[in-house]
């Protein structure tokens, strides 16, 4: 059997997978809100609110969108949120079961050697069989069932990792570093909904470097360090350390210069991107192409956690649920930092001992 052939079958029998998950979902999800956050969640969604922190500005407005199919019937919004999380949950074992395939067709055959009738059949029924697994499994039916963030943040870390291995197919050909941008891309996204896409970082980096280089010990030490440094990076630096030095700009110009409100975040903003253009600018001028599409990529991640903006706005139209009430830099700096849960001694700090 052809590529060609094996790519039809293939897309047919995870279109099948998702219907099945997707009515599975549907006929058992919640007739209205969850005893938890999910009431929190329904009602920020239907009007744009602010939730806990450090907020899901993208899960809000993902859920303003599934909330007007309610058509004005206040007691269906709940059951469109729930339909949302239903439908990503669908979404997320559909990439599942297309990731089994790509990494059983891998293991099968290599370059492009055609696939036999029984090769196949292994093929799909151990992607299908690994999906469904996915679909019942208890915590990814749970979330599937009520409007909470976890259903979404599966959505995305299946669709990251499902295109991860579509650049690992097309590695070689021209332009394919186009799949790892819009991986970054779609992580910015996702910070928006829940921070757990982030862990698909170093399992990516692993990748990555089994695609482009000759393994051994030590590479794999220095992937293992450079995809832990890369998440440390977007966690400290990309998530709260660009909204700090906004913030520290903030403070300097309206309490030591006189500056109207705002000004700093504003000078910030500019030489935020006026960086980024030079960046880009130089990098392509010294012909340095890694260098540059992980300048591109940044930028890329930056546009994604964009939507962070949507929480200060609401939250200076003084919506009803107003979690914290992130409305400047200096609330909204405490907001991303979760400072009113206070801090977890895994290291240092005070123990408590039980008798």
């Amino acid at each position: 059997m052809s590529l060609q052939e094996f790519k039809k079958y293939n897309n047919i029998t995870g279109w099948v997978l998702f219907a099945i998950s997707a009515l599975v979902y549907t006929l058992t999800m919640e007739s209205s809100a969850s005893f938890w956050d999910c009431g929190e969640f329904i009602a920020a969604s239907y009007k744009m609110q602010v939730v806990h922190p450090p907020g899901a500005p993208v899960f809000i407005m993902i859920g303003r969108i599934f909330s007007l199919f309610s058509f004005g019937n206040v007691e269906m919004v709940s059951i469109m949120l729930n339909l949302m999380s239903a439908l990503c949950s669908a979404f997320a074992m559909l990439f599942l079961f297309w990731s089994i395939t790509h990494i059983a067709r891998r293991a099968f055959i290599k370059g492009t050697e055609e696939l036999t009738t029984s090769n196949v059949i292994a093929i799909l029924g151990s992607g299908f069989i690994g999906a469904l697994a996915g679909t019942f499994c208890d915590s990814i039916w749970f979330s599937a069932a009520e409007a909470e963030v976890y259903s979404m943040s599966l959505f995305f870390t299946a669709l990251v990792v499902w295109l991860i291995l579509k650049w690992d197919a097309h590695a070689d050909e021209p332009y394919a570093d186009r799949w790892l941008i819009l991986i970054f891309f779609l992580m910015g996204v996702s910070i928006g909904v829940h921070w757990l896409n982030l862990l698909t970082i170093p399992a990516m980096g692993y990748i990555y470097y089994f695609r482009r280089y000759k393994p051994n010990l030590m590479g794999m030490i220095l992937t293992g360090v450079i995809s832990f440094a890369v998440l440390g990076f977007i966690m400290k630096v990309v998530i709260t350390g660009l909204a700090g030095m906004a913030n520290s700009l903030e403070l300097t110009f309206v309490n030591s210069f006189g500056l109207p409100f705002n000004s700093g975040v504003i000078f910030f903003v500019i030489l935020l991107i006026g960086s980024l253009l030079g960046a880009l600018y130089f990098f392509r001028k010294r012909d340095w192409p890694i260098l540059f599409n992980v300048t591109v990529a940044l930028v890329m991640m930056i546009i994604g956690f964009s939507p962070l903006v949507t929480t200060v706005i609401r939250a200076n139209a003084d919506t009803p649920i107003n979690m914290n009430d992130p409305k400047d830099m200096p609330s909204l700096m405490s907001f991303l930092n979760r400072e009113q849960y206070g801090e977890r001694p895994l290291l240092t700090g005070p123990y408590y001992y039980t008798d």
